[in-house]
């Protein structure tokens, strides 16, 4: 009798289910591409022995021969950054619903990092990608289009319209959070964060310096801390940087252009002995989850990052269809005010403050 049974160690092949089943690869083939073309009594016999060889096919293998893999990928920026693992959770539940997996990749703020995902998924045929790149303006972008492989920018947008989109309207999360401090009645307000080459950094100081502008202050009363990343350490540094400033000349709230800056600066004031909002009233952006468990509740402009990374999701499904047209979505933040900004009696409540405020700096 010959041995069909695989050699130990080795996963059980198509060859070693057609000789256990007398059967040609070509007919197994059928039985698990196209079983109608295969009598009932073979296809059992194929499946039978399929189960007594314990064969798993290999479908990884299979697709990629097929020219796609069943599968997403998402690039993200920052997984050490709860906004990105949130989008990618509401790319998850809709790759889930298509019964499409998901692979997760993070380049960690490097363009280099990027690029070598991106070729790397390119090698394995996804069937998207989903990318929050460094630069929404990279070449590589380009060159990832240009294979065939439908891409979708998340969280970001570029300045034309050859690419699917999702992202917030930047400019007026800014302008949300410096009108409820204006209402709140400061006079004097710091914008922290950076680096300046990343567009939500830009955008959210433009929206900020646009409602500053409008409410008739000074633009020199509107100061800007810069920071080297968006990270709890560089909040916590910002703190200190704006403690030094003069009492006469110092910032009595704080709009962050996100909430790691946010609860970084957050952490940095009550350690110095200092109170939120009475000495320093603090804004964040994103509205991540620690932001309302922080010992002070955080006041912060909400994004809707699931509802971005499931609408990312559904747009790359549909950049297969034939009459597919690219659309970049924007959604529009809200404000939600907690104590970080309305004080320990005041309550969450949503949207900016209404009326003239009598609070600090008054005047």
């Amino acid at each position: 009798m010959v041995d069909t049974s695989p050699s130990l160690g080795r996963s059980p092949s198509v060859k070693d289910v057609a000789a256990a089943a007398g059967v040609s690869l070509g007919t197994v083939s059928n039985v698990l591409n196209r079983p109608a073309r295969v009598s009932p009594e073979t296809r059992s016999r194929v499946e039978r022995a399929m189960a007594d060889l314990g064969f798993v096919r290999n479908e990884s293998a299979r697709q990629l021969r097929m020219g796609t893999s069943h599968t997403l990928a998402y690039v993200m920026l920052d997984a050490s950054n709860p906004f990105f693992t949130d989008v990618a959770q509401g790319i998850e539940l809709a790759a889930e619903g298509a019964d499409i997996s998901l692979f997760l990749c993070n380049s960690n703020n490097s363009a280099a990092r990027e690029e070598s995902h991106l070729g790397h998924l390119m090698q394995q045929r996804v069937q998207g990608i989903l990318l929050t790149p460094v630069d929404p303006e990279s070449a590589t972008i380009d060159l990832v289009a240009g294979r065939g492989v439908p891409l979708v920018l998340v969280d970001r947008k570029r300045d034309d319209e050859r690419y699917c989109s999702v992202a917030v309207d930047d400019e007026l999360g800014g302008r949300l959070a410096i009108e409820h401090l204006v209402d709140r009645g400061h006079r004097r307000v710091a914008y922290v964060g950076g680096p300046e080459k990343l567009g939500q950094v830009r955008d959210r100081l433009a929206g900020a310096r646009a409602a500053w502008a409008d409410a008739g202050l000074l633009a020199a009363h509107l100061t800007v801390l810069p920071t080297q990343a968006l990270t709890v350490g560089e909040g916590r540094g910002a703190g200190e940087r704006l403690a030094g400033i003069p009492a006469s000349r110092r910032p009595t709230a704080a709009f962050c252009a996100n909430d790691l800056v946010a609860l970084g600066l957050l952490q940095q004031v009550i350690g110095s002995g200092r109170s939120v909002p009475g000495d320093v009233a603090i804004v964040g952006y994103d509205d991540i989850y620690f932001a309302a468990a922080a010992a002070v509740p955080l006041t912060s402009v909400r994004q809707p990052r699931q509802e971005l990374g499931r609408t990312a999701a559904e747009l790359v499904f549909a950049e297969t269809e034939p009459d597919h047209l690219h659309r970049q979505v924007v959604f529009q933040p809200e404000l939600v005010a907690r104590a970080s900004t309305t004080g320990p009696s005041s309550g969450p409540s949503k949207g900016p403050s209404k009326g003239p405020g009598k609070g600090p700096g008054k005047g």
